[in-house]
């Protein structure tokens, strides 16, 4: 959606096609932090006003370990801010003003192949309302996710693969209840980490490390309180805010990369070509990354005829990718409880979690990562 916007401003003409209903892709609750260019570019692309008006503007972070909460100044440490707004809400923002602009967005197609990549005019094969259509293309961005068809449309001898599985997932939980902290709290607690944040003034968004093969539904609502209570809470008079709960899953975590992102005339984007454990808040962000280097790219393809961009779409990402892999897994070694970790590890961790509350330098890496690395600009 953010590529055909994007497109769309230059007047090239984009079809996005999308497996499931409006409602549903409008309604599925997932991600909720923007990076500052994140929200930087929603802006520009005319689609950050509502972001602005309903969206919660952060300037920090806590870390609660060792009985008590540690600020990270995110805003001070490197200037800019966060913002708390729903992946959600992104995608009600841009399906909207891409309906509204013309733009064609077919719901309810399911994409059951691609063919003739290594040709100049590629083709989609998907059914929508029952009909069989085929789609002729210029090029092909593949933001179909992990399960699509995008990158198992690629030969396998033309794709390398990293990943990396974690021995623990996230039970999340989605509660209607006021938030009772004005910044997320990510906390490390002798049983596992804890995240505390928000969706919005009425709503919050929690979460606890379990194992991946937990069944949220052998948790009462009773119990799932009680155990964010205790990993959350440090004893400082802060609490938590209980409410009826409108949703609870288990979200297994793992490390998932392919290179390149990039397949004659299809690009992989977003959960298509990597995937990085939450606790670091990339997921979303690196994919409007992505789009924001390939944009430009076929811009320059389309308006003068120039591949540089597109023959380094591949390589300028997976720069990011992997320095924002780097930063979600420290950040995820730091936090949660590792199952194998002995004495000697368990104090290092403690250690790495002081020095990021007490170090300056430490405090601003941490902050520098957390609101966004920097766009590289493309080839020229």
């Amino acid at each position: 959606l953010m590529l055909s916007q994007l497109l769309a401003a230059r007047g090239i003409d984009t079809v996005v096609l999308e497996r499931h209903s409006r409602d549903y892709v409008e309604s599925r609750i997932r991600a909720g932090v923007l990076e500052h260019q994140s929200a930087a570019a929603l802006r520009a692309a005319g689609v950050g006003a509502r972001m602005d008006a309903q969206g919660m503007a952060h300037s920090s972070i806590d870390l609660a370990f060792a009985g008590a909460h540690h600020r990270i100044d995110l805003e001070g440490l490197t200037g800019k801010k966060i913002m708390v707004y729903g992946q959600h809400e992104v995608v009600k923002d841009l399906i909207a003003q891409r309906l509204a602009d013309g733009g064609d967005i077919r719901f309810e197609a399911e994409v059951n192949a691609i063919e003739g990549l290594d040709g100049d005019q590629p083709k989609v094969r998907y059914t929508h309302n029952g009909q069989p259509h085929e789609l002729v293309c210029d090029f092909i961005a593949g933001c179909d996710g992990y399960h699509g068809v995008s990158r198992t449309s690629v030969p396998s001898n033309a794709l390398k693969v990293y990943e990396h599985r974690y021995p623990y997932a996230w039970l999340g939980v989605l509660a209607e209840a006021a938030p009772t902290s004005d910044e997320l709290v990510y906390a490390r607690h002798e049983t596992g980490f804890a995240l505390y944040s928000m969706r919005s003034p009425s709503v919050t968004r929690l979460y606890f490390q379990c194992r991946p093969d937990e069944d949220p539904e052998a948790w009462s609502d009773a119990a799932l309180w009680a155990e964010l209570h205790r990993r959350l809470e440090t004893g400082d008079g802060w609490t938590i805010n209980e409410g009826p709960i409108l949703q609870k899953n288990v979200a297994p975590m793992r490390s998932f990369v392919v290179e390149p992102m990039r397949y004659q005339r299809l690009f992989l984007a977003g959960d298509a070509a990597h995937i990085v454990p939450p606790t670091g808040a990339k997921g979303m962000n690196l994919a409007l990354a992505d789009v924001q280097v390939l944009a430009p790219a076929l811009v320059r393809w389309f308006e003068a005829g120039d591949p540089r961009g597109l023959d380094s779409y591949s390589e300028v990402c997976l720069k990011r990718v992997w320095r924002v892999q780097r930063f979600s897994v420290w950040m995820t070694r730091m936090l949660h409880a590792q199952p194998d970790a002995d004495a000697f590890e368990e104090r290092l961790q403690q250690a790495e979690l002081a020095s990021a509350a007490a170090c300056e330098s430490a405090a601003r890496h941490l902050a520098e990562n957390y609101v966004g690395l920097p766009l590289e600009a493309p080839a020229t």
